[in-house]
């Protein structure tokens, strides 16, 4: 059993909950929904993502023997607790938004209803998947956004924190909108196109840069790109136009198809080789700018009118550097049938099992959300979806190409507003139905 399988990626009081219940005969069905409480200042939308690992992760999720055994080790849990633990699968129901789907403030997008050991159980993990993802996504989608079709590649696993968030993290990106990514095992794991071109040290490892050029287009067995800045970039683009030409001249079929800028000013450098290129004839080398990239700098760099075909963006983007973490929450909405409510300062929630409705004007235009129970129809489109009954997914996973084709249409929905970069201005509005905040009333007035 892999770490990222294994029950105990979990917190303690989880268990020690789990352990309380089964003492006290808490066996009822509970329903959890996994939300965001609030968007961060620099983001107007967010993107879901995860729900294939999560889903992936119920349908594994056990407590092994060697599990068991460290927790009877601990001296914390009684023995019909620990038989229980060995028997435990997930038997439950859940809902979700499509990943790729945006969403906002409050809106559940991943909906467990199980008993309530079960529920319990799985918040820790199920909230690290799904944050995680979703917190890469959304970041991904602005640089998306920023970029206006440019070509965009993921770089950061080197800056990830650990291998299992580089992997992940190119998975957000590509469903995002991203090209294709440099971390191999993606691309084995999930299908992602890879690209990649050279380092410094490959340069710096001979004494000639135009021998290093030769050399490694030489070793390539089709389309290739070169690093420019080592040394002095507008020299160095002399020398690639130099070497294309050496290759049409004798027929070679390796060509170059791309340089990359990764110091400096990028935007003066850009201009610089693409006019050294043009010069030469060598309109179709492309360009590809990285180095410290987000999506305001790739904003600042289209503005300016750089002329860009391609971003790499690394640390930014697998550390989702302005943004680091979402107030992202698995909350307890209703027991044995009955709703439930926390009412703590700053951090209550709708009681409830409910569902969210999007209305959509002309050609998709997202116009506004409404949180609604479950059975009401206010019109509009429901955003949760069935995909797990009684511990079973309802259908195949959805290819990852699928997902990234629907988030680019989700993104093209967007209303203008929710498509800027920049902080504040006008939210898009997500109300909550009148039933809704009657119930919520009506808990209050009930709970002790």
């Amino acid at each position: 059993m892999t770490c990222a399988a294994t029950a105990l990626l979990t917190d303690f009081y989880q268990l020690t909950m789990g352990h309380a219940y089964f003492k006290l005969g808490m066996s009822e069905t509970a329903t959890f929904e996994l939300f965001v409480r609030k968007l961060p200042g620099s983001r107007r939308f967010l993107l879901a993502a995860g729900l294939e690992q999560a889903l992936t992760y119920l349908e594994q999720w056990r407590f092994g023997s060697e599990e068991l055994e460290f927790l009877a080790r601990l001296g914390d849990f009684d023995e019909p607790f620990l038989d229980r633990l060995a028997r435990l699968r997930f038997t439950g129901d859940v809902y979700a938004m499509a990943e790729g789907t945006a969403f906002y403030a409050n809106e559940p997008i991943l909906r467990i209803t199980a008993p309530i050991l079960e529920a319990q159980l799985l918040e820790s993990r199920l909230l690290n998947i799904v944050h995680f993802q979703t917190l890469i996504a959304s970041k991904a989608a602005r640089c998306v956004l920023a970029a206006r079709g440019r070509r965009l590649v993921d770089f950061g696993l080197r800056r990830a924190h650990e291998a299992e968030a580089g992997l992940y993290a190119a998975r957000a990106a590509y469903l995002a909108g991203f090209h294709a990514t440099a971390t191999v095992e993606a691309g084995r794991r999930f299908g992602i196109p890879l690209s990649g071109t050279l380092a410094h040290s490959f340069i710096e490892a001979h004494d000639r840069e135009d021998v290093a050029f030769c050399n490694f287009v030489e070793s390539q067995r089709g389309t290739t790109s070169l690093l420019v800045d080592t040394y002095d970039t507008e020299r160095a683009a002399h020398r690639v136009a130099n070497l294309a030409h050496e290759l049409a001249k004798r027929a070679d079929p390796r060509r170059i198809e791309a340089v990359r800028i990764d110091s400096g000013d990028l935007a003066a450098q850009a201009r610089i080789v693409r006019g050294v290129l043009d010069e030469h004839g060598c309109r179709d080398i492309r360009i590809v700018l990285s180095g410290g990239l987000d999506e305001h700098a790739i904003e600042e760099l289209l503005a300016a009118g750089a002329p860009v075909d391609a971003f790499g963006v690394g640390t930014s983007l697998d550390v989702s550097a302005d943004a680091p973490a979402l107030d992202m929450v698995y909350k307890l909405q209703a027991y044995s049938g009955s709703p439930r409510r926390k009412r703590s300062p700053g951090k209550a929630t709708w009681p409830g099992v409910k569902q969210v409705f999007r209305r959509r004007g002309a050609g998709r235009e997202a116009l506004g959300d409404e949180i609604a129970l479950q059975g009401e129809d206010p019109g509009g489109e429901p955003l949760l979806e069935q995909v797990m009954s009684q511990g079973r997914r309802l259908a195949a996973p959805v290819p990852l190409a699928g997902i990234r084709e629907g988030c680019s249409r989700e993104l093209r929905s967007l209303p203008a507003d929710a498509r800027q970069l920049a902080e504040g201005g006008a939210s898009y509005p997500v109300r909550m139905s009148e039933a809704l905040c009657a119930l919520a009333a009506q808990v209050d007035a009930l709970t002790p």
